[in-house]
């Protein structure tokens, strides 16, 4: 279930995105000033964010700007009623993937919201194969031989992590980033969910002092 950061201070609109967007199996999580979501930003890792522009404290664009001097690169679309070319180009140059203007249609923002996702996983479709394996990015499931895999939740961030970066080596210390959200994680434990994994099959190589990479064998 992808996780979306929505930041949208207007009661209505927040209200029917959040319908919509659960309605379409995802994670929402909704804030309504520009320093909670950069709060929330800080607590969990999202698979999108969608910002207005024009909310208290910390505005969309000042938002965004602060997230990628950080380094965090999780695809963003503007929602807002600034219209004008100014702060189109604006959106773009702090970082955007993406900008639609309010009012928009929310099956051209569920379209919209879908292509990034899928660009995320370097891929132009939601499920990316990998040998026997199907990995669904969009509903973050994993198949082997079309029948579901069930994961416990570390197993399947790290698998979500593996097919995100498909034949490149992950570096352990992303993937302790990815999972310290919960609780810090040792090494120990980090080797006992990769051998979970590589006992349902999936080719996890081992690049030693480095980390791992999933690839097709």
């Amino acid at each position: 279930m992808p996780k979306l950061l929505l930041l949208e201070d207007d009661k209505i609109l927040a209200e029917t995105l959040v319908e919509l967007l659960v309605s379409e199996d995802f994670k929402v999580t909704h804030v309504t000033d520009g320093e909670m979501a950069l709060d929330e930003t800080f607590v969990q890792e999202f698979d999108l964010l969608l910002l207005d522009v024009n909310v208290p404290f910390l505005n969309g664009f000042e938002l965004l700007e602060n997230l990628r001097k950080s380094g965090n690169t999780t695809p963003a679309i503007f929602i807002t009623a600034l219209s004008d070319i100014t702060s189109l180009s604006h959106g773009f140059e702090v970082g955007a993937d993406d900008y639609i203007k309010k009012p928009f249609d929310f099956d051209e923002l569920l379209v919209r919201i879908g292509a990034l996702l899928r660009k995320s996983f370097q891929s132009y479709s939601e499920k990316i194969s990998l040998n026997e394996f199907i990995y669904n990015s969009m509903k973050n499931e994993l198949y082997k031989e079309n029948k579901f895999v069930k994961l416990a939740p570390y197993e399947l961030q790290i698998t979500k992590l593996f097919f995100k970066n498909l034949n490149q080596t992950v570096l352990k210390e992303w993937i302790f980033e990815s999972l310290s959200q919960d609780k810090e994680m040792s090494e120990g434990a980090l080797r006992v969910h990769i051998n979970k994994l590589r006992k349902i099959g999936l080719p996890i190589e081992t690049i030693k002092g480095i980390g791992y990479r999933l690839a097709k064998a």
